[in-house]
């Protein structure tokens, strides 16, 4: 799963596109202040993310983000139904 666009809006919000045609907006505001994530209430430093060559999300001060993980918040999907290879594990452990 990779990003493909990637829109910083109010709030801690982030309008983003996925190499599988799915789009909307991701809420991030839980997360602001939060350890390393206190960068983002400097000023305007939430806004300057950048989708790096694998298709994740970061910021400077090498703050980044998975794509997965933001998959999953967007859509509200579990692992099991993005990683098929994953179920197959689960179901025989």
């Amino acid at each position: 799963m990779k990003i493909t666009e990637v829109k910083p809006l109010e709030n801690y919000r982030l309008f983003l596109q996925f190499d599988n045609g799915e789009s909307g907006v991701v809420d991030l505001s839980d997360l602001a202040g939060r350890g390393v994530l206190e960068a983002w209430n400097k000023d305007g430093a939430f806004k300057q993310v950048q989708i790096t060559a694998l298709g994740a999300l970061e910021w400077p001060g090498e703050i980044d983000l998975c794509p997965d993980a933001l998959y999953l918040r967007l859509t509200g999907k579990h692992l099991k139904e993005i990683f098929p290879a994953l179920r197959e594990t689960l179901t025989h452990a």
